[in-house]
């Protein structure tokens, strides 16, 4: 097979040597180019038999990837496959590099890590226990005052649990970040007057350290913290890995972080000017999507592009769009840099722009075709949006049966909207969302049914937990509807629910009373029998949580795919119980109901771990959010609810997801507690700090990162694109910025 590369390829494929900075446009095939750069330093001759090409990339699934399409070069030039070459994550690279010398960063040959999953739930401990002690005085000190007393009440109990374990997460991984230890900001915090967030996230970090240390363990903040830090200790080991990997290639370097840049720097450079060794960071700035989420951030790839690479290079042609889509994005990069109102963004898209691939290439352009996009400016509600979306999909797919298609959502909660309409109307699709629809749908059943064994003389989660074990029955025929209509309604009025369960006397039985009023005999057996199966219920009850969660599985479930995921439920939360002792079945359940809202990623059904190939699913819609969309391209592309909330432009009037309502003076308390750690860090110390400051460049670090986002839905559409917007909850939203702008350009 005949490989042919673009020019802009082959001259990267030149490379001999030193840091070279490669921006690449969304579709130039960057992980194809630099695997090919991988196989071209191989073949070269220039490795050692002990010496190894590294390749760093951002996720697992990018890592198989890698790997595939190296060997693929390797093997055409006739070399062994797999030889020369490793591919890790960050993590997977500080894994390596920690597991070799685990003494030096303090931890037993045996050490252990711990998953998001795990650290999450310690780190919550922690977060409730700052909380029992010192609550009331946080609401003091932040609540909004005009708050009344029910509200109040709500934010202490059900709020702030899971917005300080919010809060303490991004000032965990920022100090980890930053190498602070508990007690190096300990002793900083001490010579400042009180700075009450950073005292806060102090106080669950050093809880959340002890309990890692006292498991033996690190989560995978530490992994990466711990490597550099060996690697600055041991020189003679740095120099043995510097050997090892004389030339390191790092993908999506737009996300990079200070870690990660500080571990690739080191690696990289020699022990003397005249050793050839080499970096090559390629990634796109303009698809920088996570700074809000992680400690990444595009600077670090653009300060290295303009200040210290000895080679620039640059991947401007993509074969993925048509040209009016490319011209599209195009026109947006250039709106954002010359005409967004707020100029401190103006920053947050720049070159290059994207050029169509040649016409000889062998991975040209569809053809063009303006009326392929479309910005739909009608004023849909929420719903309306969700049905005119469905509608469209619902007339296009059958004359499309070959070609992909995806809905890309701003966020979890209204993908789950757009697949509960796609399964009503029969239409067939696949989710990229925290967690699948099957895996929402198991666990609801499952916590309803553990929502009535916690209240068991609530009449109304009987009739839920009945309905849970007649589900089916929903889409049933007529009298099956009708049946499971008429016993719901009666189980809902059960004046006390023990005397239908477990009557004490014929005159004490519900039941009885029911027949004397009630002809239909199938309502009355199917009384009887579900009268049964409850009372089997509640003999689970003693069971640990997660033979609870087999047990009841068995008992609701008859498809193999939904029993696999009562399986791994039960393991999840027999995880929890481990870990929160004092937690009994209220507790669980809640837990249980997180995963149910698509509250939480529920781990093990991830198509992040082995990556996702939209063309496997032809005719079958996707429904992604526009993050995990990234990397993929679709035939035809739904953009769904831009609007001011979810791509807010900076305005006076806009909203942000990060400010609370329940907070005063509209503070995002996240911003605010990373400015008092940087406060306790910095000369100036607390002058340095001024309160509402971190809110304000928190606001337009956001509306950075959500231009950033849009255009990167825009660049997944490769022939067709469809943009909608909505008026919000409250009906008070209008459209995007952007989205205005676009349709504006379009229309001429």
């Amino acid at each position: 097979m005949t490989i042919t590369f673009r020019p802009s390829q082959q001259k990267i494929l030149t490379y001999r040597g030193g840091t070279m900075g490669i921006a690449a446009v969304p579709g130039a095939g960057k992980t194809f180019t630099l695997s090919a750069l991988a196989a071209e330093i191989i073949a070269r001759d220039v490795l050692e038999a002990d010496q190894e090409v590294l390749i760093v990339t951002l996720v697992n699934s990018a890592v198989d990837n890698f790997s595939a399409r190296v060997s693929e070069f390797i093997t055409e030039r006739g070399l062994l496959p797999r030889m020369g070459y490793r591919v890790r994550t960050l993590h997977g690279l500080a894994h390596d590099i920690v597991r070799e010398k685990p003494a030096l960063a303090g931890l037993d040959e045996r050490f252990q890590i711990v998953d998001e999953r795990e650290a999450n739930r310690i780190r919550q401990e922690a977060a409730d226990a700052w909380l029992a002690v010192n609550g009331e005085k946080f609401l003091e000190t932040y609540l909004n005052p005009d708050l009344d007393s029910y509200q109040r009440s709500r934010v202490h109990h059900k709020e702030l649990p899971k917005y300080i374990l919010s809060l303490a997460n991004a000032f965990i991984r920022s100090a980890k970040d930053r190498r602070l230890t508990p007690q190096m900001l300990r002793e900083r915090l001490d010579a400042l007057p009180p700075l009450p967030l950073a005292e806060m996230g102090w106080s669950v970090y050093a809880d959340y350290q002890r309990a890692l240390a006292y498991r033996g363990a690190v989560d995978f903040d530490d992994l990466i913290r711990l490597a550099l830090d060996i690697l600055e200790q041991d020189a003679e080991y740095l120099d043995r890995l510097r050997y090892r990997w004389p030339y390191i290639l790092e993908d999506e370097a737009q996300d990079s972080s200070r870690l990660q840049e500080a571990i690739l720097r080191l690696l990289s450079e020699g022990a003397s000017e005249e050793e050839n060794r080499g970096w090559v960071r390629v990634g796109d700035p303009n698809q920088a999507i996570f700074e809000t989420f992680t400690t990444a951030n595009p600077r670090y790839l653009r300060d290295f592009i303009a200040h210290e690479a000895e080679f620039v290079e640059e991947l401007r042609e993509s074969g993925r769009s048509q040209p009016s889509i490319i011209a599209l994005a195009n026109q947006m990069i250039q709106w954002v840099m010359d005409e967004h109102p707020v100029v401190e963004v103006r920053d947050a898209l720049a070159p290059p722009r994207i050029r169509p691939a040649p016409k000889e290439d062998p991975r040209p352009n569809p053809p063009d075709d303006p009326a392929g996009i479309r910005f739909v400016g009608k004023s849909y509600t929420p719903s309306e949006e969700v049905n005119a979306v469905v509608d469209s999909i619902a007339r296009w797919l059958p004359k499309n049966p070959q070609r992909t298609v995806a809905v890309l959502v701003p966020r979890n909660e209204r993908g789950s909207e757009v697949i509960n309409a796609l399964r009503e109307r029969g239409i067939p699709y696949v989710e990229l969302l925290q967690s699948t629809l099957s895996t929402r749908a198991a666990a609801g059943a499952l916590t309803r049914i553990l929502r009535y064994l916690v209240e068991p003389q609530s009449a109304r989660r009987l009739a839920e937990a009945y309905q849970v074990w007649r589900r089916d029955w929903r889409e049933g025929d007529s009298r099956e509807k009708a049946l499971y209509k008429a016993v719901s309604e009666k189980l809902r009025r059960c004046d006390f629910v023990e005397s239908y369960l477990f009557p004490q006397n014929p005159l004490d039985d519900w039941l009885s009373r029911v027949r004397e009023s009630e002809s239909d005999e199938e309502v009355l057996a199917e009384l009887e029998m579900f009268r049964e199966v409850v009372r089997g219920w509640q003999g689970v009850t003693l069971l640990p949580i997660d033979q609870m969660i087999l047990t009841l599985s068995q008992e609701i479930f008859t498809d193999a795919a939904d029993l696999a995921l009562g399986y791994h439920l039960a393991g999840a939360l027999a995880q929890v119980a481990a870990y929160r002792e004092s937690w009994r079945l209220p507790e669980l359940a809640a837990e249980l109901e997180v995963i149910a809202k698509n509250e939480r990623k529920f781990l093990g059904f991830d198509r992040d771990a082995s990556g996702f190939d939209p063309e496997r699913y032809r005719g079958v819609v996707t429904v992604a959010t526009m993050h995990k969309a990234k990397g993929l391209e679709w035939d035809r592309v739904y953009l769904m609810s831009v609007n001011t909330y979810n791509f807010p432009s900076g305005g006076s009037s806009d909203s942000y997801i990060s400010e609370r309502w329940f907070v005063r003076d509209a503070l995002n308390l996240e911003a605010e507690a990373l400015a008092q750690l940087d406060a306790a860090l910095s000369a100036e110390g607390y002058a340095w700090y001024e309160e509402g400051e971190a809110t304000k460049t928190a606001r337009l670090d956001y509306v950075r990162e959500r231009l950033r986002l849009l255009y990167v839905g825009i660049t997944r559409a490769r022939r067709e694109l469809i943009v909608t917007w909505n008026t919000g909850r409250r009906g008070d939203t209008r459209p995007a910025l952007a989205f205005v702008a676009l349709r504006e350009w379009l229309r001429g």
